[in-house]
């Protein structure tokens, strides 16, 4: 037997390209037509065996329910400049020291603030280059 080399992502002989994006293998397509019609029936019961004490099913259930995130509620100072962002991050150090909220949460505000920072260094690039290519056209050629 020989054994013919495929590239990566194409494991299908020449011409055969595979399954169509989308479609459905046909275990999924049993499964939804043996629900069909027995969603509300299906949630009910899954609700009462959760009510019932059954912790798998209230873990699934809860998953999908409850949000994976809390909101949080923190003073920032408003980021008019680049270098306001310096006070910004100040205050989420401050609330993650205090235990308003979590390290994880205050790296993804200061993610979200350093991103917010770069966005307006280069805002402010793009104004300062306009307004020297406008001088640089006003200017006389000699």
């Amino acid at each position: 037997m020989s054994q013919v080399a495929s590239e990566r992502g194409r494991p299908f002989v020449k011409g055969n390209p595979g399954r169509k994006p989308g479609s459905r293998n046909r275990a999924s397509v049993i499964a939804a037509a043996l629900v069909e019609g027995e969603g509300e029936e299906l949630a009910r019961t899954a609700v009462q065996l959760a009510k019932a004490g059954n912790l798998v099913m209230l873990k699934f259930l809860l998953g999908r329910l409850l949000p994976r995130e809390r909101l949080i509620n923190i003073e920032l100072p408003t980021m008019e400049t680049a270098d306001d962002a310096v006070e910004a991050l100040g205050s989420v150090l401050r609330a993650v020291s205090e235990g308003e909220i979590s390290p994880s949460e205050g790296a993804a505000v200061a993610e979200l603030i350093s991103s917010y920072s770069q966005a307006i260094d280069r805002a402010d690039v793009v104004k300062r280059l306009d307004a020297l290519e406008a001088l640089i056209k006003e200017r006389p050629q000699s």
